[in-house]
Protein backbone atom coordinates (compact mmCIF):
# COMPACT_ATOMS: atom_id res chain seq x y z
CA UNK A 1 0.00 0.00 0.00
CA UNK A 2 1.47 3.33 -1.07
CA UNK A 3 1.78 6.00 1.59
CA UNK A 4 0.09 9.16 0.30
CA UNK A 5 1.66 12.56 0.79
CA UNK A 6 -0.58 15.06 2.54
CA UNK A 7 -0.47 18.73 3.39
CA UNK A 8 -2.32 21.60 5.01
CA UNK A 9 -3.32 25.04 3.81
CA UNK A 10 -4.24 27.69 6.36
CA UNK A 11 -4.88 31.42 6.55
CA UNK A 12 -3.47 32.72 9.80
CA UNK A 13 -3.67 35.61 12.24
CA UNK A 14 -2.08 34.43 15.46
CA UNK A 15 0.91 34.98 17.74
CA UNK A 16 4.18 33.52 16.47
CA UNK A 17 4.30 30.77 19.09
CA UNK A 18 0.81 29.58 18.18
CA UNK A 19 1.85 29.32 14.52
CA UNK A 20 5.01 27.41 15.44
CA UNK A 21 2.92 25.05 17.58
CA UNK A 22 0.54 24.43 14.69
CA UNK A 23 3.36 23.82 12.23
CA UNK A 24 5.43 21.62 14.54
CA UNK A 25 2.43 19.45 15.46
CA UNK A 26 1.56 18.68 11.85
CA UNK A 27 5.14 18.23 10.71
CA UNK A 28 5.47 15.69 13.50
CA UNK A 29 2.38 13.87 12.18
CA UNK A 30 4.10 13.54 8.82
CA UNK A 31 2.81 16.46 6.75
CA UNK A 32 4.67 16.79 3.47
CA UNK A 33 3.78 20.43 2.97
CA UNK A 34 2.34 23.30 5.00
CA UNK A 35 1.06 26.29 3.02
CA UNK A 36 0.69 29.12 5.53
CA UNK A 37 -0.94 32.38 4.43
CA UNK A 38 -0.31 35.24 6.85
CA UNK A 39 -3.41 37.41 6.77
CA UNK A 40 -1.88 40.35 8.66
CA UNK A 41 0.91 41.68 6.42
CA UNK A 42 2.30 43.78 9.28
CA UNK A 43 2.82 40.82 11.61
CA UNK A 44 6.38 39.44 11.59
CA UNK A 45 6.78 35.90 10.26
CA UNK A 46 9.18 33.75 12.33
CA UNK A 47 12.33 33.06 10.35
CA UNK A 48 12.12 29.44 11.46
CA UNK A 49 9.04 29.07 9.29
CA UNK A 50 10.53 30.88 6.30
CA UNK A 51 13.61 28.67 6.42
CA UNK A 52 11.86 25.32 6.75
CA UNK A 53 11.99 23.27 3.52
CA UNK A 54 8.48 21.85 3.98
CA UNK A 55 6.73 25.16 4.64
CA UNK A 56 5.53 27.68 2.08
CA UNK A 57 5.11 31.12 3.67
CA UNK A 58 2.78 33.53 1.88
CA UNK A 59 2.40 37.06 3.23
CA UNK A 60 -1.06 38.06 2.01
CA UNK A 61 -0.36 41.77 1.58
CA UNK A 62 -1.78 44.05 -1.09
CA UNK A 63 0.92 42.99 -3.54
CA UNK A 64 -0.12 39.35 -3.09
CA UNK A 65 -3.75 40.07 -3.95
CA UNK A 66 -2.71 42.14 -6.95
CA UNK A 67 -0.37 39.38 -8.10
CA UNK A 68 -3.15 36.79 -8.11
CA UNK A 69 -5.53 39.22 -9.81
CA UNK A 70 -8.07 39.55 -7.01
CA UNK A 71 -9.42 42.37 -4.89
CA UNK A 72 -8.76 41.58 -1.22
CA UNK A 73 -12.12 40.45 0.25
CA UNK A 74 -13.34 42.44 3.23
CA UNK A 75 -14.46 39.38 5.21
CA UNK A 76 -11.94 36.82 6.38
CA UNK A 77 -13.92 33.76 5.25
CA UNK A 78 -13.61 34.53 1.50
CA UNK A 79 -9.91 35.25 1.99
CA UNK A 80 -9.52 31.81 3.54
CA UNK A 81 -11.34 30.01 0.77
CA UNK A 82 -9.56 31.87 -2.03
CA UNK A 83 -6.19 31.05 -0.48
CA UNK A 84 -7.16 27.38 -0.11
CA UNK A 85 -8.46 27.15 -3.69
CA UNK A 86 -5.29 28.69 -5.05
CA UNK A 87 -3.04 26.44 -2.96
CA UNK A 88 -4.93 23.33 -4.07
CA UNK A 89 -4.55 24.24 -7.73
CA UNK A 90 -0.87 25.17 -7.42
CA UNK A 91 0.49 22.43 -5.17
CA UNK A 92 1.79 19.23 -6.75
CA UNK A 93 3.59 17.72 -3.75
CA UNK A 94 0.54 16.34 -1.94
CA UNK A 95 -1.97 13.62 -2.75
CA UNK A 96 -4.37 15.07 -0.15
CA UNK A 97 -4.83 18.61 1.14
CA UNK A 98 -6.69 19.72 4.28
CA UNK A 99 -7.89 23.29 4.80
CA UNK A 100 -7.89 23.96 8.56
CA UNK A 101 -7.28 26.86 10.95
CA UNK A 102 -4.35 27.59 13.22
CA UNK A 103 -6.35 26.56 16.30
CA UNK A 104 -7.27 23.17 14.80
CA UNK A 105 -5.04 20.12 15.13
CA UNK A 106 -5.33 16.71 13.49
CA UNK A 107 -5.56 14.02 16.16
CA UNK A 108 -5.35 10.29 15.49
CA UNK A 109 -3.66 7.04 16.40
CA UNK A 110 -0.88 6.13 14.00
CA UNK A 111 0.28 8.03 10.92
CA UNK A 112 -2.20 10.28 9.13
CA UNK A 113 -0.96 8.85 5.82
CA UNK A 114 -2.02 5.36 6.89
CA UNK A 115 -5.61 6.48 7.44
CA UNK A 116 -5.68 8.24 4.06
CA UNK A 117 -4.18 5.22 2.31
CA UNK A 118 -7.10 3.06 3.42
CA UNK A 119 -9.69 5.26 1.73
CA UNK A 120 -11.29 3.81 -1.40
CA UNK A 121 -10.16 5.24 -4.77
CA UNK A 122 -13.61 6.71 -5.40
CA UNK A 123 -13.37 8.76 -2.19
CA UNK A 124 -12.39 12.29 -3.17
CA UNK A 125 -13.25 14.09 0.07
CA UNK A 126 -12.92 12.88 3.67
CA UNK A 127 -14.63 14.77 6.49
CA UNK A 128 -12.86 15.50 9.78
CA UNK A 129 -15.24 16.09 12.69
CA UNK A 130 -14.26 18.49 15.48
CA UNK A 131 -13.84 17.98 19.16
CA UNK A 132 -13.62 21.18 21.25
CA UNK A 133 -11.09 21.73 24.01
CA UNK A 134 -12.39 22.44 27.49
CA UNK A 135 -11.02 25.66 28.92
CA UNK A 136 -8.74 25.78 31.93
CA UNK A 137 -9.40 28.25 34.75
CA UNK A 138 -6.58 30.52 33.58
CA UNK A 139 -4.16 30.82 30.71
CA UNK A 140 -1.26 28.38 31.24
CA UNK A 141 2.30 29.46 30.66
CA UNK A 142 2.53 27.06 27.70
CA UNK A 143 -0.90 27.21 26.03
CA UNK A 144 -2.54 24.82 25.68
CA UNK A 145 -1.29 22.73 28.60
CA UNK A 146 0.19 19.28 27.97
CA UNK A 147 -2.92 17.28 28.88
CA UNK A 148 -6.16 18.60 27.39
CA UNK A 149 -9.76 17.41 27.78
CA UNK A 150 -12.22 17.73 24.90
CA UNK A 151 -15.96 17.45 24.32
CA UNK A 152 -17.05 15.31 21.39
CA UNK A 153 -20.51 14.78 19.90
CA UNK A 154 -22.59 12.02 18.31
CA UNK A 155 -23.28 12.12 14.59
CA UNK A 156 -26.86 10.80 14.83
CA UNK A 157 -28.91 14.00 15.12
CA UNK A 158 -31.80 12.96 17.43
CA UNK A 159 -29.43 11.28 19.90
CA UNK A 160 -27.03 14.24 19.66
CA UNK A 161 -29.76 16.68 20.68
CA UNK A 162 -30.82 14.52 23.64
CA UNK A 163 -27.25 14.19 24.82
CA UNK A 164 -26.64 17.91 24.42
CA UNK A 165 -29.66 18.69 26.61
CA UNK A 166 -28.38 16.36 29.34
CA UNK A 167 -24.78 17.63 29.23
CA UNK A 168 -25.60 21.36 29.03
CA UNK A 169 -28.83 21.72 31.04
CA UNK A 170 -29.19 25.51 30.66
CA UNK A 171 -27.91 26.17 27.15
CA UNK A 172 -28.09 22.83 25.36
CA UNK A 173 -31.03 23.90 23.20
CA UNK A 174 -28.88 26.52 21.47
CA UNK A 175 -25.91 24.20 20.84
CA UNK A 176 -25.17 21.66 18.15
CA UNK A 177 -23.62 18.78 20.08
CA UNK A 178 -22.15 21.27 22.53
CA UNK A 179 -19.93 22.80 19.85
CA UNK A 180 -19.56 26.56 20.16
CA UNK A 181 -17.90 26.79 16.78
CA UNK A 182 -18.71 24.35 13.97
CA UNK A 183 -19.89 20.75 14.05
CA UNK A 184 -19.57 20.39 10.26
CA UNK A 185 -15.83 19.88 10.48
CA UNK A 186 -13.30 20.31 7.70
CA UNK A 187 -12.19 18.24 4.72
CA UNK A 188 -9.23 16.37 3.37
CA UNK A 189 -9.51 16.74 -0.42
CA UNK A 190 -7.78 14.35 -2.81
CA UNK A 191 -5.74 16.06 -5.49
CA UNK A 192 -7.12 16.09 -9.01
CA UNK A 193 -10.65 17.43 -8.60
CA UNK A 194 -11.42 19.54 -11.68
CA UNK A 195 -12.22 23.22 -11.13
CA UNK A 196 -12.11 22.77 -7.36
CA UNK A 197 -13.37 25.69 -5.28
CA UNK A 198 -12.96 25.55 -1.52
CA UNK A 199 -15.53 26.71 0.99
CA UNK A 200 -14.91 26.79 4.74
CA UNK A 201 -16.47 23.37 5.36
CA UNK A 202 -16.90 22.03 1.83
CA UNK A 203 -15.43 21.90 -1.64
CA UNK A 204 -17.10 22.26 -5.03
CA UNK A 205 -15.97 20.58 -8.22
CA UNK A 206 -17.85 21.65 -11.35
CA UNK A 207 -20.87 22.38 -9.19
CA UNK A 208 -20.79 19.08 -7.30
CA UNK A 209 -20.32 19.41 -3.55
CA UNK A 210 -17.87 17.09 -1.77
CA UNK A 211 -17.69 14.33 -4.41
CA UNK A 212 -17.22 10.83 -2.99
CA UNK A 213 -17.35 12.10 0.59
CA UNK A 214 -16.79 9.76 3.55
CA UNK A 215 -16.53 10.36 7.28
CA UNK A 216 -12.86 10.04 8.31
CA UNK A 217 -13.80 8.86 11.78
CA UNK A 218 -10.27 7.75 12.71
CA UNK A 219 -9.00 11.35 12.67
CA UNK A 220 -10.47 14.08 14.88
CA UNK A 221 -10.03 17.81 14.49
CA UNK A 222 -8.98 19.02 17.93
CA UNK A 223 -10.28 22.58 18.06
CA UNK A 224 -8.98 25.04 20.65
CA UNK A 225 -11.88 27.43 20.16
CA UNK A 226 -12.70 28.63 23.68
CA UNK A 227 -9.98 29.51 26.14
CA UNK A 228 -10.26 30.71 29.74
CA UNK A 229 -12.80 33.42 30.47
CA UNK A 230 -10.61 36.46 29.76
CA UNK A 231 -9.32 34.93 26.52
CA UNK A 232 -12.81 33.91 25.36
CA UNK A 233 -14.15 37.39 26.13
CA UNK A 234 -11.32 38.97 24.11
CA UNK A 235 -12.49 37.10 21.01
CA UNK A 236 -16.22 37.26 21.77
CA UNK A 237 -17.04 40.58 20.05
CA UNK A 238 -15.41 39.65 16.75
CA UNK A 239 -17.06 36.22 16.73
CA UNK A 240 -20.44 37.79 17.51
CA UNK A 241 -20.14 40.28 14.65
CA UNK A 242 -18.19 38.35 12.00
CA UNK A 243 -17.25 34.87 13.21
CA UNK A 244 -18.73 31.71 14.67
CA UNK A 245 -21.51 33.50 16.62
CA UNK A 246 -22.54 35.95 13.89
CA UNK A 247 -26.12 36.70 12.93
CA UNK A 248 -27.60 34.81 10.01
CA UNK A 249 -26.36 31.36 10.91
CA UNK A 250 -28.99 28.67 11.23
CA UNK A 251 -30.14 27.62 14.71
CA UNK A 252 -28.43 24.53 16.08
CA UNK A 253 -31.85 23.02 16.71
CA UNK A 254 -35.07 23.89 14.94
CA UNK A 255 -37.05 24.91 18.03
CA UNK A 256 -34.57 27.49 19.31
CA UNK A 257 -33.14 30.81 18.18
CA UNK A 258 -29.60 31.03 16.77
CA UNK A 259 -26.69 31.16 19.22
CA UNK A 260 -26.13 34.81 18.20
CA UNK A 261 -29.55 35.72 19.60
CA UNK A 262 -28.95 33.85 22.85
CA UNK A 263 -25.64 35.60 23.48
CA UNK A 264 -27.07 39.02 22.62
CA UNK A 265 -29.96 38.41 25.00
CA UNK A 266 -27.69 37.22 27.80
CA UNK A 267 -25.46 40.25 27.42
CA UNK A 268 -28.39 42.69 27.24
CA UNK A 269 -30.16 41.26 30.28
CA UNK A 270 -27.28 40.24 32.54
CA UNK A 271 -24.14 41.83 31.12
CA UNK A 272 -20.82 40.10 31.63
CA UNK A 273 -22.29 37.97 34.42
CA UNK A 274 -24.64 36.34 31.90
CA UNK A 275 -21.85 35.68 29.43
CA UNK A 276 -19.64 34.30 32.19
CA UNK A 277 -22.38 31.88 33.29
CA UNK A 278 -22.63 30.67 29.69
CA UNK A 279 -18.86 30.24 29.44
CA UNK A 280 -18.73 28.37 32.75
CA UNK A 281 -21.37 25.80 31.75
CA UNK A 282 -20.37 25.30 28.13
CA UNK A 283 -16.61 25.80 27.99
CA UNK A 284 -14.90 25.22 31.34
CA UNK A 285 -13.03 22.06 32.27
CA UNK A 286 -14.95 21.35 35.47
CA UNK A 287 -15.46 18.00 37.25
CA UNK A 288 -19.22 18.27 36.62
CA UNK A 289 -18.86 18.79 32.88
CA UNK A 290 -16.28 16.02 32.59
CA UNK A 291 -18.62 13.69 34.46
CA UNK A 292 -21.58 14.49 32.21
CA UNK A 293 -19.48 14.08 29.06
CA UNK A 294 -18.05 10.84 30.39
CA UNK A 295 -21.50 9.44 31.14
CA UNK A 296 -22.41 9.94 27.47
CA UNK A 297 -19.10 8.56 26.18
CA UNK A 298 -18.13 11.97 24.81
CA UNK A 299 -15.07 12.94 26.89
CA UNK A 300 -11.75 12.83 25.03
CA UNK A 301 -8.23 13.51 26.31
CA UNK A 302 -4.99 14.13 24.42
CA UNK A 303 -1.42 15.22 25.11
CA UNK A 304 0.04 18.35 23.51
CA UNK A 305 3.69 18.87 24.37
CA UNK A 306 4.24 21.83 22.09
CA UNK A 307 7.49 22.95 23.71
CA UNK A 308 9.14 19.65 22.82
CA UNK A 309 7.76 19.70 19.29
CA UNK A 310 8.98 23.25 18.68
CA UNK A 311 12.47 22.26 19.75
CA UNK A 312 12.34 19.19 17.51
CA UNK A 313 11.26 20.98 14.34
CA UNK A 314 12.40 24.57 14.91
CA UNK A 315 15.55 24.30 16.95
CA UNK A 316 16.61 27.86 16.12
CA UNK A 317 13.27 29.48 16.99
CA UNK A 318 13.45 31.97 19.84
CA UNK A 319 9.68 31.98 20.59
Amino acid sequence: MNSPAWGIVSTIRAPARDVLNFAAWHLDLGATRLMLHFDDPDAPVPEALRNHPQIDVVVADQAYWQRIGRRRPTRHQPRQTLNATRAYAANTACDWLAHIDVDEFLLCDGPVAGHLARLAPECQTARLRPIEALAADALPTEPPDTRVNFKAFTLQTPLRHRQTARIFPTYGGWLNGGMLSHAAGKLFVRKGLPEAEFRIHNVLSRGEQNPGQVELSDISLAHFHAGPWEDWLKHYRFRLESGAYRAGLRPAQGATAPLHDLLRDLENRRGLAGLRHFHQEVCCDTPDLRARLGAEGLLRTAEFDFATLRRRHFADATT
